[in-house]
């Protein structure tokens, strides 16, 4: 280590104490914040700071911002609970960038029950600001399966996206304000729960789906709904992906807005959670959901009541079984039903990582073209690797698939990844294009997709973004070589 990075650590372990700075004197407290949440790589960090409150972060970044001026070519990762899956939020391996770990800084710093906003610090965990709006007698409506342990500021980072979004939106449209340390190490005031502010550019939008290239977040005002008066989670079991795209067609006409969720799910990826997590006990078992090529699960959020609710439901499944649309179907008695329901879909990711390393695919589509997209694509894929499984599932209701490849069974999956990543990347990715769609939807680019960014995205969008880049981090002190 070169004496300027050492004074760098000296200075950070002054200004946060020294218990809140890590370095490779602990290698062990090292690895939950240089290894990736796929567990594909791990990086090596200067160091880790973990500040713990806005002044903190404005001293770190102008303490590295000193030391760049010294010649030493340091750089800052911001991280909130590391659960990213593009590599976004981890160090590389230069041994030169100090990741800055946020968990420390979760208070909630208010709740105005009247406007239905919560103010809450980056390093709050998702499950958390739920938990918290709930028993304040409100929604706060975004929820991923990484909730008991991903961060507020992460969401914002990544524009989160989620089982609700269809409802309610990515986390893009449930925040009203941000405040921010920018590259310069100076603080962005902007936690107004103002819903009309037409004073210029909206640098919020800016900063959230950024990942922390643009400035790090460090707290936000975010929207609260009334909680519904009841709410009912279905399962179906279908033949095809276009019944599920008319059954959603359906139950969009029906439900209106009660309708928060649509998720759906392949036979093969249901097939992982059977195999990995056998305690899980599916619907329809043995049935249909067992053997039916897709199934859906759904959920609906009523402010009347859950009679009203139920009836909604029952002549919804109704018609869908009488079009045979559907083939069975099964609806909660119960919360704990209903969250059994959803454990299942929630388990997939879990289910997988179970079966070994893969290669995802979080892409967008429109919601007309996923049935042409998966029948062209999978035969692309089989046509091109003999035994490949294909784990698809996802948000149906907002066109977002999780159009994940497994290797062939009793195959080395890492060496699976090496010898054919880049090869099915090009047929997913694009077919993606042909089909009018986006390769990510909601995990973000980091520094996974960065290099395939260019090949699916406009010349004139990429300049106008280093642009932005350029202005607003001229130094590249804030996550280089992440989205562009």
């Amino acid at each position: 280590m070169t004496s300027h990075a050492s004074e760098l650590i000296d200075q950070l372990r002054l200004q946060l104490g020294a218990s809140h700075v890590l370095t490779a004197e602990t290698p062990d407290a090292l690895v939950t914040y240089e290894k990736d949440w796929r567990g594909r790589e791990r990086g090596r960090a200067l160091c880790v700071a973990r500040p713990g409150s806005s002044a903190e972060v404005v001293a770190v970044v102008r303490t590295c911002i000193q030391a760049r001026s010294q010649g030493l070519s340091v750089s800052i990762v911001p991280q909130g609970g590391n659960t990213g899956l593009v590599m976004g939020s981890t160090p590389d391996d230069s041994g030169l960038q100090v990741v800055l770990s946020l968990q420390r800084m979760n208070r909630m710093r208010g709740l105005d029950a009247a406007n239905l906003t919560i103010t809450v610090e980056a390093g709050c965990i998702l499950q958390n600001v739920q938990q918290v709006a709930f028993d304040a007698g409100f929604l706060f409506p975004l929820s991923l399966a990484a909730e008991g342990s991903c961060t507020i500021g992460g969401n914002l980072g990544t524009n989160a996206g989620g089982t609700q979004v269809l409802r309610f939106g990515n986390a893009r449209d449930l925040c009203l304000g941000l405040e921010v340390v920018t590259a310069q190490g100076e603080i962005l005031e902007g936690l107004t729960g103002l819903r009309k502010d037409n004073t210029g550019y909206d640098l919020r939008h800016l900063m959230i789906g950024s990942e922390g290239t643009l400035g790090i977040i460090t707290a936000a005002t975010m929207k609260l709904a009334p909680l519904p008066a009841a709410s009912l989670t279905a399962w179906a079991a279908l033949p095809s992906l276009e019944a599920a795209t008319e059954f959603l067609g359906l139950a969009q006409k029906k439900l209106a807005s009660s309708l928060t969720g649509f998720e759906v799910m392949g036979q093969f990826a249901l097939s992982l959670v059977v195999k990995h997590f056998p305690q899980q006990k599916m619907p329809l078992w043995p049935g249909s959901s067992q053997d039916a090529p897709y199934s859906v699960v759904l959920e609906l959020s009523d402010a009347e009541n859950e009679q009203h609710a139920r009836a909604m439901l029952e002549a919804l499944m109704e018609q869908a079984l009488e079009s045979e649309i559907i083939s069975d179907a099964v609806i909660s008695e119960n919360i704990a039903q209903a969250k059994a329901l959803w454990h299942i879909r929630e388990s997939i990711p879990l289910a997988q990582a179970q079966e070994g390393l893969n290669i995802k695919h979080d892409i967008s589509l429109p919601v007309s073209r996923i049935p042409k997209f998966c029948e062209t694509t999978d035969a692309l894929l089989r046509e091109a690797i003999s035994g490949v499984r294909l784990v698809n599932f996802g948000h149906l209701g907002d066109g977002n698939l999780h159009y994940n490849v497994q290797c062939p069974s009793g195959a080395d999956s890492r060496a699976f990844l090496h010898d054919h990543e880049a090869q099915i990347n090009k047929i997913v990715y694009e077919s993606v294009l042909a089909h009018g769609g986006s390769i990510s939807a909601e995990h973000g680019v980091g520094s996974l997709k960065r290099d395939e960014l260019p090949h699916y995205k406009s010349a004139v969008a990429l300049s106008m973004m280093r642009s932005i880049k350029a202005a607003l981090d001229p130094q590249g002190l804030l996550n280089p070589e992440r989205v562009i």
